[in-house]
């Protein structure tokens, strides 16, 4: 009974420690070293479906600007086998076309895993400490996040060519954007009161081997601003499946039009 007592106790210390330890946030990266580039401004293209054009008013005016490349970095959690954890995040973008994603789960601060992803030229690359993830329904996968995560520099979904909107109603349109030589959609909704973006919505392989696709939600929870623009400071990502956000991303930096040509394909922060 004593040797039982003992365990108990040795249990409950280790669950203590280990719940302390999830509750200590990790330090911020250290801020991007080169400062964002001035920005090319276009003109708000005509014939936008009615709340992607309130949008963008609301977020710019009647201009826009061109973002041809952004490093995005901050803190936030992520629940990985049940667990949340407290995470930081560095996610790099060459606008439409390629990005990288440096992530590290957290305790007592601390780096516990680390995850380094890419996505480059089409071809995707997903590294944790318990694996590598890479085919066809990973592409997918990552060619959505490509441009759902345009959302902290938004005007690339009217700027680049390559993507284009449609109407569905008055407070909802349609995002279209290429997948090699097909296309994704994302359902797009904004806040009737507001009028800013509110979620974004698509059909996304969450496995490998998954034979069907599963509701991908992003949410923005809360947008403020950031650096004298308007930004979604916090977003949370689910799975329908799992009901509740997988991870949530709090935004401290965004810088934009920086050179990451060489930066984009290294690993680590």
């Amino acid at each position: 009974m004593k040797t039982i007592i003992i365990l108990g106790c040795i249990m409950t210390v280790i669950i203590m420690l280990g719940w302390l330890g999830l509750q200590i946030k990790p330090e911020p990266f250290s801020s991007y070293p080169n400062p964002s580039a001035d920005l090319k401004i276009n003109p708000l293209p005509d014939g936008l479906p009615a709340p992607v054009e309130r949008f963008y008013c609301l977020m710019y005016g009647d201009t826009v600007p061109v973002v041809e490349s952004a490093v995005i970095s901050g803190r936030g959690s992520m629940r990985v086998k049940g667990i949340t954890f407290p995470a930081r995040f560095r996610f790099t973008h060459i606008a439409g076309q390629d990005y990288r994603h440096y992530i590290e789960a957290t305790i007592f601060g601390q780096p516990l895993m680390k995850v380094n992803e890419h996505f480059l030229d089409g071809k995707s690359r997903l590294e944790l400490p318990f694996g590598v993830s890479e085919g066809s329904k990973v592409d997918q996968g990552a060619n959505l996040a490509l441009w759902a995560e345009a959302i902290w520099m938004p005007s690339v979904w009217i700027t680049d060519p390559q993507a284009r909107w449609e109407t569905i109603d008055e407070h909802t349109a349609l995002l279209i954007v290429p997948f090699g030589n097909a296309e994704e959609h994302f359902t797009v909704s904004f806040d009737p009161q507001t009028g800013l973006l509110r979620s974004i919505e698509s059909m996304r392989y969450k496995e490998p081997d998954s034979t069907d696709k599963t509701l991908w939600l992003n949410e923005v929870v809360e947008w403020t601003d950031l650096n004298g623009s308007m930004t979604p400071v916090i977003t949370s990502v689910t799975w329908f499946d799992e009901g509740t956000p997988w991870a949530v991303f709090t935004v401290e930096d965004v810088v934009t039009n920086v050179d990451v040509q060489t930066y984009i394909r290294e690993k680590g922060k």
